[in-house]
């Protein structure tokens, strides 16, 4: 039987709180009463809701206890000054009692796939942890380390950022022996202004590496100098490995080759070759294979049981899932969901892995690329090439800044705008035929997640729809 995660006595010593009375946790850590189960503790984080108006909800869900900063009834609480303060105090004093090796990861994009493939690998060895879903902001890093059990061999937690000052903190908190960022792009630049302004936020994934830890970076990315000079700066005995295409990269990509459902990605790390078949399609997704490697033999595994291990992986729904869907009239098409988010790097990828697919006509329905600032106009435009080299046969746009994109297509391309994703809805429904794929893409912001949803609705009630593959799901957050 293993041991509970926390007991009151705990949580009192870790928060300096007070215990109304004893309890044990048996469960996890939990912030949403939707989700709670019996056993968990309850933490009323105050955020657009306070939780504390939950407490109770909680109790009646089967809270073995709640972590609060004012009274409240329902059931034995550890009551502290400020809640998300004593959640980051739960958190270190979880990372301190566990000797699990911890890896970082960050970039503009492929963080959360790079995250899903090491907790997939670290799972085959033993105990292992990770975020749930994208739980990687100031509350979501603190959370998942206080979820952390005891006997973790291996953990993996994503670090993300909006604004300045913000990585470094969470580095901090997790003090990984493993850092990595996947790459440097145009992403939160109405935050941060640059980017230039990014790569140096994205390095303070460094601030918090442990002595003598490892500096996993992309060799192909042309911040590369800098981000290793600024990590060198951070943690001067870090030791600096590589991934990418480079000849002179630690973990080089060898060969990608997909049969439009499928990719099969050949690694070479220091030597020793690994190949790696998962169920996505992108030529994208050879360098998350390779900073999956290089990261996992760095915890004692070798190369080839990493590869093993990842073999068969698919990523969570919206980052580029694939279901057959079927349609009212008969027959049925593709939905490839890539609706989690979106910056300009992630939506050429996108639609460049929408060329490498097999089927009928490619449709895509694209929703505006959220916080990248005063270049926004510029890089809706700039998609109008990605789009014709995809040979796009129709598309449909939501969001005024969706229409920029629209004014620069080619006028012979057949197009649909809306104000908003679900007002696509009815135009959207109307065009699609037996065969057809349809990529979806947008800041989670812009809404075209519930259009995914919404055709997944459609078909279901015209038959069944069958999923290509049946990754772990991962409900959509902000």
């Amino acid at each position: 039987m293993s041991a509970p995660l926390w007991t009151s006595e705990d949580i009192e010593l870790a928060t300096g709180g007070t215990a109304s009375a004893p309890f044990t946790v048996t469960g996890s850590v939990s912030i949403d009463t939707r989700s709670l189960q019996p056993g968990d503790l309850f933490v009323a984080l105050t955020d657009q809701r306070d939780g504390h108006d939950f407490v109770e909800a909680a109790f009646k869900a089967g809270a073995a206890g709640a972590l609060v900063s004012k009274p409240v009834g329902g059931g034995p609480v550890v009551q502290v000054d400020d809640v998300l303060e004593a959640l980051t105090a739960l958190g270190i004093a979880a990372r301190i009692r566990c000797g699990a090796i911890r890896t970082a990861v960050t970039g503009s994009a492929g963080k959360t796939s790079v995250k899903e493939m090491l907790a997939r690998i670290y799972a085959a060895f033993g105990p292992a942890h990770s975020n749930a879903k994208s739980f990687n902001n100031h509350w979501g890093v603190p959370l998942t380390l206080a979820r952390m059990p005891e006997d973790t061999q291996r953990a993996v937690f994503e670090i993300g950022m909006n604004t300045p000052g913000e990585i470094a903190p969470r580095s901090h908190m997790v003090r990984p022996q493993i850092g990595i960022i996947t790459c440097i792009g145009a992403a939160h630049l109405e935050g941060l202004g640059s980017v230039e302004a990014i790569a140096l936020e994205k390095s303070d994934i460094f601030a918090g590496l442990e002595a003598g830890g490892t500096i996993i970076l992309p060799a192909d990315d042309v911040f590369l100098d800098f981000l290793a000079e600024r990590a060198r700066e951070l943690c001067p005995t870090g030791n600096v490995e590589t991934f990418g295409r480079s000849e002179d990269a630690t973990a080089r990509i060898t060969g990608y080759e997909t049969d439009g459902k499928t990719s099969r990605i050949t690694v070479d790390v220091v030597g020793r070759t690994a190949t790696v078949t998962i169920n996505a399609v992108g030529e994208h997704w050879a360098s998350n294979v390779a900073a999956a490697l290089l990261a996992a033999s760095q915890t004692g595994r070798s190369v080839a049981e990493c590869a093993e291990a990842l073999n068969g992986y698919a990523p969570p729904p919206g980052r580029g899932t694939a279901e057959t869907l079927a349609l009212p009239d008969g027959g049925s098409f593709t939905l490839i969901d890539d609706a989690y988010n979106a910056n300009p790097a992630s939506m050429r990828a996108a639609l460049k892995s929408l060329a490498q697919r097999t089927g009928g006509r490619r449709l895509a329905a694209l929703g505006d690329m959220r916080e990248i600032g005063s270049s926004s106009a510029e890089e809706h435009i700039a998609l109008a090439g990605p789009v014709v080299e995809a040979g796009v046969e129709g598309i449909f746009l939501a969001g005024p800044e969706m229409q920029r994109l629209a004014e620069a297509l080619p006028p012979g391309l057949p197009q649909a705008s809306a104000p908003s994703a679900d007002d696509l809805w009815n135009q959207l429904q109307k065009a699609l035929k037996d065969g057809d794929l349809l990529l979806i893409k947008g800041s989670n912001a812009s809404g075209m997640g519930r259009l995914a949803d919404r055709l997944r609705q459609w078909s279901a009630a015209a038959g069944l729809g069958k999923m290509e593959s049946s990754p772990e799901g991962a409900a959509r957050t902000s």
